[in-house]
């Protein structure tokens, strides 16, 4: 059992015989009346976000997670074929299990996998990749005293944008939270 006022973003719990995510919190004191927590917690299975109220210092149920270490192989189908770093068992994932991050998934890239009650609920990337860009168009000459940007696909079928001087063959580094580019390496 964990305090709401512990609450962290990312924090996993079991609630409504449900696995939910923390997404925001905020702790409130009104000037008049009992302290409380509001939330926004994301269901870890369908992905739906929901609001709650708690009272300040209320017990919930902190869900375990195993964080398994694993290789991304290759794409077979519509599936991820995954290895597991201690056993070398292979698994399939479905896309909806690698969610958001399977724009930047690159052969033999190691992740983290994170397994509940022994399901898989998700995959946790690298913050930050280095990637290839296969595809921008070329810098244009003369409106680039404010900087500017212009759209590059990478090598994983990403799409993210650049600054005027990244061309085709460039290796780039990419923060996978937010989409953005962050330096040529």
């Amino acid at each position: 059992m964990i305090s709401v006022n512990d609450f962290k973003t990312g924090l996993t719990l079991q609630l409504d015989n449900g696995l939910w995510s923390v997404v925001e919190f905020l702790h409130v004191k009104p000037g008049k009346g009992a302290a409380f927590v509001r939330s926004k917690l994301k269901n870890v299975e369908t992905g739906q976000v929901v609001e709650k109220t708690f009272r300040a210092g209320e017990k919930v149920a902190k869900a375990t997670l195993d964080r398994r270490e694993m290789q991304y192989l290759y794409k077979e189908g519509k599936d991820f074929v995954m290895m597991d770093n201690e056993s070398y068992e292979q698994m399939q994932l479905s896309e909806a299990q690698v969610g958001s991050g399977v724009k930047y998934l690159k052969e033999n890239m190691v992740i983290q996998v994170l397994m509940h009650d022994g399901n898989i609920i998700g995959i946790d990337i690298p913050s930050h990749v280095e990637l290839e860009v296969v595809d921008t168009p070329p810098a244009e000459k003369g409106n680039t005293a404010q900087g500017g940007t212009k759209p590059a696909t990478l090598e994983t079928g990403a799409v993210v944008n650049v600054p005027f001087f990244v061309s085709n063959g460039d290796v780039i580094r990419v923060d996978t939270r937010s989409n953005e580019y962050l330096d040529r390496c």
